[in-house]
């Protein structure tokens, strides 16, 4: 049996990347998937690369650092499928790099408010259909920077990602007894477009993938699977967890 058998999941940030390879990984795992990100037509595309292999997606394009935008996701789960059981909160940008004294204002806050407070308004609207619903996952992208490795020009990410960490394990305590899990995944170099526009050349990429004790970058599938690992009951007695994935980056020293 599929492990995710009709379960409803919101995954964000499902344009490309880790968002989308997971999209397609919860449908084929009998999901039925609520697709977000703020590209229509690359939507559009995963939901008939779902349909195509048997699978249920719905694509919703919105801008997750509005409200509106956590809102409708959590009341198109609820209006077409009848309750919400995991939420694969995912959306994130690397936002403005570069020495803090020189970063804008502005930067930082649009940092932050994709990172960090799209997951609060996230939680906020999809809490309450979980509790209906008796309980549920929660997972959000953090990452190894700002957590195990400081890495300089990454200010504003280090810091919204550090965050989603904090908040992972606030959520995990206050919301256990309801039955709602609470975890946080923290991927290491990963072969996407936010990935490849940090190593944009042959050789920025073989230091990045030299920095992995396992000596090469992950691709989406492999970040997705640990994903699936902690949506599904595989992962019952796991909450308030930073799970890193990061083919040993964080312990590498070769």
């Amino acid at each position: 049996m599929n492990v995710l058998n009709e379960k409803v999941a919101i995954v964000t940030g499902a344009s490309s990347g880790i968002g989308r390879a997971t999209a397609l990984l919860f449908a084929r795992e009998g999901a039925y998937v609520i697709a977000a990100g703020r590209r229509q037509s690359e939507l559009d595309h995963l939901v008939r690369d779902v349909a195509e292999s048997g699978g249920t997606a719905i694509a919703a394009a919105g801008d997750v650092r509005d409200e509106a935008c956590a809102e409708s996701l959590v009341e198109l789960a609820l209006r077409e499928f009848g309750g919400l059981d995991i939420a694969f909160n995912n959306a994130g940008i690397l936002g403005e790099m570069g020495p803090v004294c020189e970063r804008s204002l502005a930067g930082w806050h649009n940092t932050l408010d994709t990172n960090l407070t799209s997951a609060f308004l996230a939680a906020k609207h999809q809490v309450p259909a979980m509790i209906e619903r008796g309980g549920g996952s929660m997972i959000f992208t953090s990452t190894f920077v700002g957590h195990t490795v400081g890495m300089p020009g990454m200010a504003a990410y280090a810091a919204s990602k550090a965050g989603l960490i904090g908040l992972t394990q606030v959520l995990a305590a206050e919301l256990g007894a309801s039955g709602i899990r609470v975890n946080a995944i923290l991927p290491g170099g990963t072969d996407t477009p936010m990935g490849q526009s940090f190593a944009n050349t042959p050789e920025t990429r073989a230091v990045v993938e030299s920095l992995h004790a396992l000596k090469r970058i992950a691709t989406p599938q492999e970040i997705a699977r640990s994903v699936l690992h902690l949506a599904s009951d595989a992962s019952s007695f796991t909450t308030g967890a930073a799970m890193l994935v990061d083919g040993g980056l964080s312990i590498s020293r070769t």
